[in-house]
């Protein structure tokens, strides 16, 4: 599997170029379109800048007339011609800083537009987009994909009108001075164009099939290097080394097969497209000969025949550059037509508080990833406000789902949820997830510091606010510990902090969101005794006249609570305080408690 991806990747970069696809591109280059009195100037200067530089060939053809002893009846002398042409290449020089610095203000400003409205979309998008989407996948659309439109935006539609002027704008000027050599040389070289192209396109073909099973190759690698432990326990070093022998060998074969054709194609070009060349000096010498057309004449033709052809040249890598914009806008404008949540942003601060009524009124779900799957099958329940409950069960029973849909991260299949008796998808879904708090089993911290980490509970604390949060979650004492403090830097995802150092920045940051409903997902499921008793101390205090719902894995932790509700295949099956159910003998939590006791004896 992970084989047909890699051979998907790997083609992705490059998709035909049609009317629809040319749409996309069109669409991603709205992003454009508030910075045209930028590249309109740009496209001009750059019209100038490719004029001027056509009069080079010109002039240099008049300057070897002129040393021949031909005379022009403008151009007399090999000074005149000499200071038109410094005069030339320093007025280019303007129109080419010119149309460089517009066009780079152009596409600048125009990806940093495509970037941040990305991120933008990735904010918004809904958890269920994220459970089918790589997060690599997303990370290449923000960075390799816009980088790609970047230099489509910067290079290859500036490179696209200059080759385009040049192109049409030489033909003329050698059309119009030399005619015959003109009309020779069309007749002649699209030809062996032709050929060149045909068997480029074999030769492209070759080199992809090589770079798919040098692909494959990679993947044997990493997958090796990822399970090198499981590669030794098994003994499979031989047998990995096998697999990759053969990889390379195929890729060796179809080298040396594509080195063969490109050898081929090499000798053909020497010969096809240079002999061209020396037929048409040929004719070319023979109108001089007979006095038809001037030697600078002649030299004029052949530097303008140049410029031609590194415009047609210019042109196929230009056409091989939109493939890749094509793809890259189509994988682009597919995240930006994602469907968002249905969020309201409003950047202010909160202006709604919950009672914390909570109900689920038969609520049935499957997720979006497994339709064939229920995982919740009729869920009734009501927490009161202030009220402590908890949900145990075994792995897969429901519990976080059931949470997952308070939180809105899913839309129930059929039922409703509701907070303070309303359907909460009436409720401002902004406003409503910043009445909530969740201190989760594997808490993730961000790579700043312990501070900013704190205060992404809620971004208006104070500093009073932040200390006072660290103490109440038992935080301060450690924190003080370190020589930076709140400023100490935790490290990419918290790892220079314990579990329960994580655990209590967490809780901190918690208490400072002051949420009306909290969620606790096993938040000491992993602690030691110390951690633990210390962690459980903080969430005592932040339990405190909040709707608080627990997700329970070690069911010695929750003997206080209100109420235990039992699931188990998404229903709920049992129900009571701690004792109640403990007492029932036969019951599902009477039983989970049993085995807890006895795995820990």
């Amino acid at each position: 599997m992970e084989k047909e991806e890699s051979r998907k990747n790997s083609s992705e970069q490059k998709v035909k170029v049609n009317w629809k696809n040319l749409k996309k591109v069109y669409a991603i280059f709205g992003f454009v379109r508030p910075y045209l009195n930028y590249l309109i100037p740009g496209i001009f200067f750059l019209m100038l800048s490719s004029v001027t530089l056509l009069a080079f060939p010109y002039l240099v053809g008049k300057l070897i007339d002129v040393a021949t002893g031909k005379q022009d009846w403008i151009l007399t002398s090999l000074n005149t011609i000499t200071l038109v042409l410094v005069g030339i290449l320093l007025v280019q020089g303007i129109f080419s800083f010119l149309r460089v610095y517009l066009f780079a203000l152009t596409s600048e400003r125009a990806v940093a537009d495509i970037r941040n409205s990305l991120f933008r979309k990735y904010m918004f998008l809904p958890i269920s987009f994220y459970d089918q989407t790589r997060t690599g996948e997303l990370i290449s659309r923000i960075t390799a994909d816009v980088s790609l439109l970047h230099d489509s935006l910067s290079i290859t539609l500036a490179e696209f009108f200059r080759q385009i002027a040049t192109l049409i704008i030489g033909i003329v000027i050698i059309f119009i001075t030399v005619p015959k050599l003109t009309v020779f040389m069309l007749a002649v070289f699209p030809i062996a164009i032709i050929l060149a192209l045909i068997f480029g396109r074999f030769i492209r073909t070759l080199s992809k099939k090589t770079q798919d099973y040098l692909a494959e190759t990679n993947i044997i690698v990493e997958e090796t290097l990822q399970a090198i432990r499981e590669v030794k326990a098994f003994t499979n070093e031989l047998r990995e080394i096998r697999r990759y022998g053969k990889n390379m060998t195929e890729v060796v074969r179809i080298a040396l097969k594509t080195a063969v054709f490109r050898g081929g194609f090499i000798s053909f070009i020497i010969f096809a497209l240079f002999g061209t060349i020396v037929t048409v000096i040929w004719y070319g010498a023979t109108l001089v000969s007979n006095g038809l057309i001037s030697v600078g004449d002649l030299l004029s033709f052949v530097l303008y025949t140049t410029f031609i052809g590194g415009s047609i040249a210019g042109l196929g890598d230009i056409y091989s550059q939109l493939q890749k914009s094509v793809g890259s806008s189509e994988r682009i404008l597919d995240i930006l037509q994602e469907r968002e949540e249905t969020v309201a942003i409003e950047v202010q601060k909160h202006t709604m508080s919950l009672k914390g009524t909570i109900s689920y009124n038969h609520v049935k779900f499957t997720y979006p990833t497994r339709k064939d799957q229920q995982v919740l099958n009729g869920i009734d329940l009501n927490i009161h406000a202030g009220e402590k409950i908890a949900l145990v069960g075994a792995s897969g029973a429901g519990k976080s789902t059931i949470v997952q849909l308070l939180l809105r991260y899913y839309q129930p299949d059929s039922g409703t949820i509701a907070v303070d008796g309303k359907d909460i998808n009436n409720i401002n879904l902004y406003h409503y997830r910043s009445r909530i708090a969740v201190v989760p089993q594997e808490v993730i911290l961000f790579g700043g510091t312990i501070r900013e980490n704190i205060l992404y509970g809620n971004p208006d604390g104070d500093e009073k606010q932040i200390e006072q949060a660290a103490k109440q979650a038992n935080a301060y004492d450690f924190i003080r510990e370190f020589p930076d403090g709140m400023k100490t830097v935790v490290g990419e995802r918290g790892v220079k902090l314990s579990g329960g150092q994580r655990q209590r920045i967490a809780i901190a940051r918690a208490i400072l969101r002051d949420p009306d409903i909290l969620i606790l997902d096993e938040a000491t499921s992993s602690l030691d005794s110390n951690s633990e008793y210390q962690v459980k101390e903080a969430l005592d205090l932040l339990m405190k006249n909040r709707t608080t719902i627990i997700i329970a894995h070690r069911l010695a932790t929750i003997k206080k609570v209100d109420r235990i509700y039992v699931i188990q295949r998404g229903k709920i099956v049992e129900s009571g305080v701690h004792q109640e159910l403990l007492n029932n003998m036969d019951g599902i939590y009477s039983n989970l408690v049993k085995m807890q006791i006895s795995l820990a004896e």
